[in-house]
């Protein structure tokens, strides 16, 4: 009879186990993914910025270090060696120049009516939505991993396995400013 519970005991612990453990994986997939869905968007805003880049070249000739910061910091977000902190910096930086070269409009009125300068800024408005919202749902499903194995039990199978906790994406400290408004 104790024989019989001590195995009803093992089995138990074995299926609780394997069922935290495939907990555990999801829950690390699902970070993955949401990774990569900021990835699908940050390669949709790559493909738009040579476009831009190219429209504004012709009305603005002498903003040429604007463009030139967008064209470097474009490059810099897909090199296969930054981390993944590395590319959102790079990412941030991006986006603050294209507010700057999005600035220029209003120095150029030829550029201001220029229809495919305005589409092109629609589609980045609408990337940079999308960015937003895939860093939400990153950060929201880390915050889930993370709780996961740091909670008990599972933080035992999760130290035994090697899952480790994920950094959340952090806005710089340029953007928690106020914005500063002016008439």
């Amino acid at each position: 009879m104790g024989l019989l519970i001590g195995l009803g005991l093992i089995v138990l612990i074995g299926i609780f186990w394997i069922t935290s453990y495939n907990r555990l994986v999801k829950y690390r997939n699902w970070v993955e993914e949401s990774w990569a869905q900021i990835d699908v968007q940050l390669k949709r805003r790559f493909d738009l910025i040579p476009n831009l880049v190219e429209t504004v070249k012709g009305y603005a000739k002498h903003e040429q270090e604007t463009l030139a910061k967008v064209v470097e910091l474009r490059n810099q977000i897909t090199s296969p060696q930054n981390s993944r902190q590395e590319q959102i910096h790079a990412n941030n930086e991006l986006s603050g120049a294209l507010r700057q070269l999005f600035a220029l409009r209003e120095a150029y009125p030829d550029l201001k009516a220029s229809n495919n300068f305005n589409m092109l800024q629609e589609e980045l408005a609408g990337t940079e939505n999308k960015i937003a919202y895939a860093r939400q749902l990153y950060n929201k499903t880390v915050m889930e991993y993370n709780t996961k194995i740091q909670s008990i039990p599972t933080n035992i199978i999760a130290s035994v396995h090697n899952f480790t906790s994920r950094d959340m994406l952090e806005t710089p400290a340029a953007e928690r400013e106020n914005v500063k408004v002016t008439f």
